[in-house]
């Protein structure tokens, strides 16, 4: 009787610690930024002449309905708009929103269409940054980077933004190492969220140039919900139950992404009370493992842009370093010569949202092979 009392006892504490934990997770809002892609004088992909559709309607139409049901039924989401109505706020502009307001996602939404105006293509397409692969996914990048040149003092604003070459690419994607694996692991999610409950066709996760998933500093996907140039699709995505569908769909892929960050920072927050709590259990301290001659520095981003190394540009993580190699900027958490203190350092990157974090280890300034210092410091 008496052991079950204690065990009954251990399960209560390890429930209430674990509980306490994911309310205390929670309680941040997950800030989703949803952007209706075009509207007032970019009026987008037209449809056929058969209807006045416009692609910023149908756009604007799923977004708002996507945010009602986000508002609804995620209460830990806070929604964000680049537009509510038929205006057209400037690509940059929706860029510094959703950078400015610090969010956590961003989500483009529009239509599709085939070069000429007409064709048999339909399906979905969701895209994260990346280089062309084929002239589909140039005639896409073109399509949506093309509004740049109706906007006043283009040549200044987007003076740093060349789609059409490799290396401008490639610098930008690096910029967005740090988020890119969760901006395709959204995309995977929408996109089997309209092949299983939309029931359509998906053409898939694709890569392309597009300003606002390049200038977005968190994960972004561009998201094209079908053809407008497909009579077919035009007629589904003009109809009230095809939007419905459409939005249902999204938001699906939404709260699965959504979850998934949540039970992936509540791990880590639980592996680092583990670690305080062995901490505690050896007097206050885990015990040293400190390697003469070798700092230990925990990598967090690697970026194309010189950020001030304070802790408001990174999710409010403390000591932080930046070195330049070549045309990026790399920047680090943490300075020890304890590798069992960076392993703790880790884990705290990883629970501000640094999923792909890791140690790295430096002799006299210059970087060295991780496992060669571990292996030769074995004992």
């Amino acid at each position: 009787m008496k052991t079950n009392t204690i065990l009954s006892f251990v399960c209560f504490i390890i429930v209430l610690t674990f509980t306490t934990v994911v309310n205390a997770q929670t309680k941040e809002k997950f800030v989703v930024v949803l952007d209706a892609g075009h509207g007032g004088k970019d009026s987008g992909t037209p449809g056929t002449k058969r209807y006045k559709t416009a692609e910023k309607d149908i756009a604007l139409d799923v977004t708002l309905a996507l945010g009602k049901l986000i508002n609804k039924h995620l209460p830990n989401v806070k929604v964000l708009y680049t537009r509510t109505k038929d205006i057209y706020p400037t690509l940059n502009k929706r860029t510094v929103l959703a950078n400015e307001k610090k969010a956590d996602l961003f989500i483009s939404i529009h239509c599709n269409a085939q070069p000429g105006g007409k064709g048999s293509a339909y399906g979905s397409e969701t895209f994260v940054l990346g280089l062309h692969k084929n002239a589909a996914n140039l005639e896409v990048a073109k399509r949506e980077n093309s509004v740049i040149y109706q906007e006043d003092n283009y040549e200044e604003t987007y003076k740093d933004f060349d789609p059409n070459s490799p290396e401008s690419i490639i610098g930008l994607i690096l910029a967005q190492e740090d988020y890119l694996d969760h901006s395709i692991e959204l995309a995977n999610y929408i996109e089997t969220e309209f092949k299983v409950t939309g029931k359509r066709k998906s053409r898939g996760v694709k890569q392309a140039g597009l300003y606002v998933l390049a200038y977005t500093y968190m994960p972004s996907v561009l998201v094209e919900l079908g053809f407008l140039t497909n009579k077919k699709e035009e007629d589904y995505l003009n109809s009230k139950k095809g939007k419905q569908i459409m939005t249902k769909s999204l938001f699906n892929a939404i709260k699965k992404y959504v979850n998934s960050i949540y039970q992936n920072k509540t791990r880590a927050i639980l592996a680092k009370e583990q670690v305080d709590n062995t901490s505690i259990s050896h007097g206050g301290n885990v015990e040293k493992r400190i390697i003469e001659g070798i700092i230990f520095k925990v990598q967090i981003a690697a970026s194309s842009r010189k950020l001030d190394p304070k802790p408001y540009n990174f999710k409010g993580l403390s000591n932080i370093s930046r070195i330049h190699q070549g045309n990026i900027y790399k920047y680090y958490h943490g300075n020890t010569s304890d590798y069992n203190l960076a392993k703790t350092l880790v884990e705290e990157a990883k629970a501000k949202g640094y999923a792909t974090s890791f140690i790295v280890a430096f002799k006299d300034g210059n970087k060295v092979p991780l496992g060669e210092v571990l292996k030769t410091n074995s004992n």
